[in-house]
Formats: C-alpha cells, structure tokens, sequence
C-alpha cells in the first residue's frame, strides 16, 4: 500500500475573492446606488493573520471572565450593604457574577474539551509511529 505524498501549495496566497454589494442611500433624492465590494477571506487566510488564534478562545475569554466576576463581586457587596434588595444594583451585579461564572466554566469546559482532542490526536500519532516502526522491522 503505497501512499503519494502530500503536495503542498508554496505559491503566492491568491487574492480574496470579493462580493459585490449594493447599498441605497436614504438621504439621497436621487435614488442613486453606490456599489462597494467586500472582499470574502478564506479561513486558511483567517489563521494566517491571526496566528492561529482562533483555537485558543478560551486563553482569550479568561481575563474577561475575571474582571466580569470581579466587577459582579464588587457590585453586589455594595447593593447589598445597603439593604438594596431587588434593585436596579443588585440584580446587575447579579448578572454580571452570573456571567463572570459562566464565562469561566465555558473557558474551563473549552480547555478540556481541546486537552482532549490533543490527547487524542496524540495516541493516533503514537499509534502510526508503532505501526511504522513494525513495519520496517518485520
């Protein structure tokens, strides 16, 4: 079983394709229409700009998780140290505790999710490593 080996494309990136959109002015008594182009990006061209960043949201959704929960503590213990029960204050700074808890156990929730598939994707490695060592041995 032979296997060809993976081509890849060194090039120059192509240019994004772009779309053609059409935009009425209401102030215009004229009716005129202005034309722009909005060009479309690739997701190949998205992690190149970004670094890659995309997967890692949950390192990103962390510090505002923090300050959110932070701002939600903060917010509450001043509601409540006036006997504000059930105002505007205290039902924001519920929201917002509410929100930072959130946020940290679905940056939580993300890490093991992808700790996982690394995992994974690490066994399958160690797998064909074994694979091929069998192979050339035999």
């Amino acid at each position: 079983m032979t296997e060809e080996p993976i081509k890849e494309n060194l090039s120059a990136p192509k240019p994004p394709t772009s779309i053609m959109m059409e935009k009425s002015p209401k102030a215009s008594p004229k009716g005129e229409v202005v034309i722009t182009t909005v060009p479309l990006v690739s997701e190949v061209q998205l992690m190149a700009a970004t670094g890659g960043a995309e997967l890692s949201c949950y390192r990103c959704i962390i510090p505002f998780a923090v300050v959110v929960f932070i701002a939600g503590i903060v917010v509450t213990a001043v509601a409540y140290s006036f006997n504000s029960h059930g105002s505007i204050i205290s039902i924001l700074g519920l929201v917002l505790l509410s929100s930072g808890l959130f946020l940290l156990a679905s940056s939580a929730l993300c890490w093991k999710v992808r700790q996982r598939s690394k995992k994974g994707k690490r066994r399958e490695s160690q797998t064909a490593l074994v694979a091929n060592q069998r192979s050339l041995f035999a």
